[in-house]
């Protein structure tokens, strides 16, 4: 569905990339299900911010636990980040018979 905010606010929600968008931060378990959503972020805001604000509004890891984020994530003991310019491909996965399943957000919405 596309983004339509008011005129005066478009600048926020205008991503890197140039067009509108929204900063969402979803976690799911491993079953795949949905067990916190952040929405509503303007597209400018990077991934680190929407965290800081998930933690700030009383979201929290279980000690012992972790969540694997992608690399605009901030590096901290909670968050499992992949190197920065390591290219990980998914035929590798495939030759070492890991499971890895697709979850499509827009069957959820």
């Amino acid at each position: 569905m596309p983004l339509s905010p008011p005129t005066a606010l478009q600048s926020l929600y205008r991503n890197r990339k140039g067009f509108l968008s929204q900063n969402c931060l979803f976690i799911c378990d491993f079953d795949m299900l949905f067990t916190y959503i952040l929405a509503g972020w303007e597209g400018s805001a990077t991934d680190s911010r929407v965290w800081a604000d998930a933690l700030a509004k009383g979201f929290s890891v279980p000690e012992g636990f972790y969540y694997l984020a992608d690399a605009g994530y901030p590096h901290c003991k909670e968050l499992l980040i992949p190197f920065r310019g390591v290219r990980y491909h998914l035929q590798e996965w495939g030759a070492a018979g890991v499971r890895y399943v697709f979850c499509d957000i827009y069957n959820f919405l």
